[in-house]
Order: C-alpha cells, then structure tokens, then sequence
C-alpha cells in the first residue's frame, strides 16, 4: 500500500510538472507571437490622432511622436487605430475631441471592414473605454474618441463565428481588446497569425470584445519592450502618453 501512494505521489507530481512546462511553453510562445500593452485608461492617457492643427496627417509614427515631443509629452506606445481611405481619410466613424469627423459606416461591402459583424473602439469624456458591434454604437455626447473597423475578433466572449480555426490565411495583424477591469489591451501580431488565432489570443485574456484594427501595414511602437517601428504610411492612429 505505502508502495503504491508512493507511487501515486511521483506520478501526480510529474503530471504538474508537465502542465507547469506546458503552460510555461504556451506562454513563451505567445510572448513570441505577439506584442501586447495593457493600458489604464484612468491613469493614461489615450488619444486618437489623425491630422495635426494644420490638416496635414500625421502619417507615420515617427511624424506622431516628432509632434507629442514637441508638447514635451512622453509617448509611451502607438499603433494604427484602423482602416484608411486613398490619402488617409478614416474608412467609417472617426470621433476626435467630441466632433464626429467620418460618420459611421453600416453599409455592405467587400473587405475586411465589411466582415460583419464589425464595430467601434471608443473612449468616454470620463475615461471609460468600450467596444461594441457597429449596430449597438450610440452617441450619446459623451464620446471623446472613436474609431470604426471591423471585423469584431471576440463578441460578449464569443470569437467571431467566421473565424475557422487552422485556416491559412495569415497576416501581420493589429488589434485591441477591453479587459475584465475596463483596462485596454492592444495587441500586434510580431508574426503572420489566422483570425482565429488572433481572436483566440484576446478572448484568453478575458476580453469580452475585441476588434481588429488592420492587416499588414500595421505597426508598433513600445519602447519599454524594446519595440520600435517608427515607419509606415497610416490614417487614424492611437496614442498613449502618461498624464
């Protein structure tokens, strides 16, 4: 009997070391594939950022953090807040500073963005940071910034039902989440990912809505981890400096 709870013992302890190595390994391969930033939207500052006070675009990001310097304000990390017409006007709603400067979009069509249901990333004149699908958006004067893209990656915990998990389309992708303690969560794949995947990785990090931002141009800058890409060629992008 002692032999066999002796027994028993080894077993059940190397079956916790295996599942300590693979959560160890799951997580070193997320590490690897993907570049997040959680955010706290009631102690950062976060801002969308499409023309400077001369109606020029900003552009790149170097051209964004040359001009939040200049204020001598840190940025602190940016990436590319959603999908852009030719000469870089926001594709659907754009919301800057409470003005409504690209309606919101609810019509049908080809791409990405039309990958229904797609949604809207927005933050409130009190600090609160939301996603919602395109038809629940409502504004209600109270909206500060926002940006429409599409498609939804996680809907109310769920991943996009036209999501195929295995599927071979893969691309460099962005994209931003709210987690459970009304935090933001931005993410960039560092390596071509499915949808699936890259919902996937958002719905395990509590997020009960996530949209996708954009595709292969998109871009990065968190110089706390190391990663600085300040090229590209962007219409709406997203800020965050310390207050």
């Amino acid at each position: 009997m002692w032999m066999e709870m002796k027994r028993s013992k080894i077993f059940l302890s190397a079956i916790i070391l295996l599942l300590a190595a693979t959560a160890a390994f799951a997580f070193i391969q997320d590490d690897n594939t993907f570049l997040s930033y959680r955010v706290d939207p009631k102690k950062q500052v976060i801002k969308l950022y499409w023309q400077d006070a001369h109606k020029q675009n900003f552009g790149s990001i170097q051209n964004l953090k040359t001009a939040v310097e200049k204020e001598k304000k840190q940025l602190l990390f940016v990436t590319n807040g959603g999908m852009y017409k030719p000469g870089g006007s926001p594709v659907g709603l754009y919301i800057q500073n409470n003005a409504t400067l690209s309606s919101l979009d609810t019509s049908s069509g080809s791409g990405n963005f039309y990958l229904k249901p797609n949604g809207v990333f927005y933050l409130t004149t009190d600090n609160t940071a939301a996603i919602c699908t395109t038809p629940e958006f409502k504004n209600n004067g109270k909206i500060k910034y926002a940006t429409q893209s599409g498609p939804m990656l996680v809907i109310n915990g769920q991943i996009h039902p036209a999501f195929k998990e295995g599927s071979p389309n893969k691309n460099i992708r962005n994209g931003v989440g709210i987690l459970p303690d009304g935090a933001v969560l931005f993410v960039l794949s560092k390596q071509p990912v499915n949808f699936y995947d890259f919902a996937n990785y958002f719905k395990k990090q509590g997020c009960m809505n996530a949209l996708y931002l954009d595709g292969f141009v998109s871009r990065a800058y968190l110089p706390e981890k190391d990663w600085v890409q300040l090229d590209g060629e962007f219409g709406v992008m997203i800020g965050v400096t310390g207050k």
